[in-house]
């Protein structure tokens, strides 16, 4: 018998601050589960857009991270699709820590795309959206057009320069550490607390607000510990592969990591030596903003992103 997931009540997310967008559904699979209910927000001009964007969040965030993001994408003429991955957000949340993994995540953002039709994506990933992100791209490359990775990595255990030296280090292995052994997470704290700005007890509590307990929080607890951190980890050979395509693609691939962010820091050089598509790009710095980039400094990202969009048109 499939099991049901659970279900965030709308009333959770009533008069969010700044949060002023209609919530638009799908249906994703899971083997053991009823169809579940994918969110995800689709603004701006769906005809003829400028381009199609489409927004990855990551751990522990959910799409409101996007909501400074968005309105100047939607003013430029560009259709923006945010969704919440399954677990977060307004989408369905699987009952169990064991019911989540790394190829689930990349098969429910394959069947988001292939329910909307998407094609010509510009792809943002912060944060999770790149190992979910970049994979997809790897397995779906005619869907892209460019992509633009802020704060993100892909791991793959292997060497410098084609990976990091000293992989996972102490940040990752503390943040898996602490994420399993936990019963609940604050997570408007969390947020808070990769950011460099101060963030109001509203804008913490919208960060909480999908999530009533920790029985919401399944996947997000779970989240970390299926970051690949050895060659022998589930994740490294699909990533040692998704690699190997993603260095050869014909697709431009744009860095704007920003300056205050430890924790995914040293994966910017890897992503600018390493894929072919980076090469000769006028790659960006953002400053002022943590591993949060778009809570920071999203209009900045959002003008990084037009500016991408523009110069990659043009050539």
């Amino acid at each position: 018998m499939s099991k049901t997931a659970l279900r965030t009540d709308d009333t959770c997310f009533d008069n969010l601050p700044g949060f002023d967008f209609s919530p638009q559904y799908t249906e994703v699979l899971h083997t053991d589960y009823a169809p579940l209910r994918m969110h995800y927000l689709d603004e701006g001009e769906r005809d003829n857009p400028v381009a199609t964007v489409l927004l990855l969040h990551g751990c522990p965030a959910w799409c409101y991270l996007y909501r400074k993001v968005i309105p100047p994408l939607v003013a430029a003429g560009c259709r923006v699709i945010a969704p919440d991955h399954i677990g977060c957000g307004r989408s369905d949340k699987l009952l169990a820590r064991e019911d989540y993994s790394y190829n689930f995540y990349v098969d429910c953002l394959t069947q988001l795309i292939d329910n909307l039709a998407l094609n010509d994506i510009t792809l943002v990933c912060q944060d999770w959206g790149g190992p979910i992100g970049l994979r997809t791209v790897a397995n779906q490359p005619a869907r892209f057009s460019r992509i633009l990775l802020t704060n993100t990595l892909l791991p793959n255990s292997e060497a410098p320069p084609a990976g990091i030296a000293d992989w996972p280090g102490e940040m990752i292995t503390n943040w898996i550490s602490f994420t399993a052994n936990a019963d609940d997470l604050p997570i408007g704290g969390i947020i808070q607390g990769v950011t460099v700005s101060d963030l109001n007890d509203e804008i913490v509590a919208a960060y909480d607000a999908p999530y009533p307990d920790a029985t919401y929080k399944q996947g997000i607890m779970n989240w970390p510990s299926l970051i690949p951190l050895h060659e022998n980890s589930v994740g490294t050979s699909e990533n040692r592969k998704a690699w190997k395509i993603l260095e050869q693609l014909d697709l431009p691939f744009l860095t704007a990591f920003s300056d205050s962010d430890p924790s995914t820091a040293d994966w910017e050089a890897v992503f600018q030596q390493r894929l072919n598509g980076a090469s000769g790009l006028n790659h960006e710095k953002i400053t002022g903003a943590g591993h949060m980039v778009q809570e920071d400094k999203g209009e900045e990202l959002a003008a990084v992103i037009l500016r991408f969009i523009e110069s990659s048109q043009a050539l």
